[in-house]
């Protein structure tokens, strides 16, 4: 082999190696990652806070495309693991100037016990929301336990897509844009 054969199969086993040590410590790989869009709570590098564990966390915005009408409503799905030896309760929901949120019941949190807060049917209600929304943003929740106090965490707002499609449509949602030929599209074709 080629002294230049050489340099070149070098170059090429080196290439992923160099590559690799240029991410740093702050790269995207050496970050927490979630299967989905759905918000944890982890606080100070430690997942959970005060026996209070949120594994999944979102609001359900429009179906891809489309938008949550300015003043309109979003359920809001968690999924809670009280971790502490006694039973807590979730009492209420602020989300500031997002809107108001509306809990049907407290929710009991047994200990040990995962409370999915969505089903069968959402008992949390982002209301009023102050501004159109249609996926992607985040919106910072303080939930208060009756003994862990307040937690709060960013939740993020998530299309009605994939994972998510099979939930029931947030309630006023403007539909998606339908696409339409254009002339100039139409004329093309016929002339073809």
């Amino acid at each position: 082999m080629t002294s230049r054969r050489w340099i070149v199969v070098a170059a090429f086993l080196a290439a992923p190696v160099l590559a690799g040590c240029g991410a740093g410590f702050d790269a995207n790989t050496n970050k927490p990652y979630a299967p989905n869009e759905a918000g944890v709570l982890i606080q100070n590098g430690a997942y959970g806070t005060r026996g209070i564990q949120i594994p999944q966390a979102f609001i359900l915005g429009p179906d891809s495309g489309a938008q949550l009408a300015w003043r309109g409503s979003a359920p809001i799905y968690l999924n809670i693991l009280n971790t502490a030896g006694a039973p807590d309760t979730l009492e209420a929901v602020n989300a500031g100037s997002m809107g108001t949120v509306k809990v049907t019941a407290p929710i009991q949190l047994p200990s040990n016990q995962l409370v999915n807060t969505g089903k069968p049917t959402p008992q949390i209600m982002l209301e009023a929301i102050p501004k159109s929304l249609r996926g992607g943003e985040s919106i910072k929740l303080d939930l208060q336990f009756a003994n862990a106090g307040i937690v709060s965490l960013n939740v993020p707002v998530v299309t009605r897509s994939r994972e998510f499609k099979d939930y029931p449509a947030a309630p006023n949602a403007t539909p998606a844009a339908t696409p339409s030929p254009t002339p100039s599209a139409s004329a093309s074709e016929e002339a073809h």
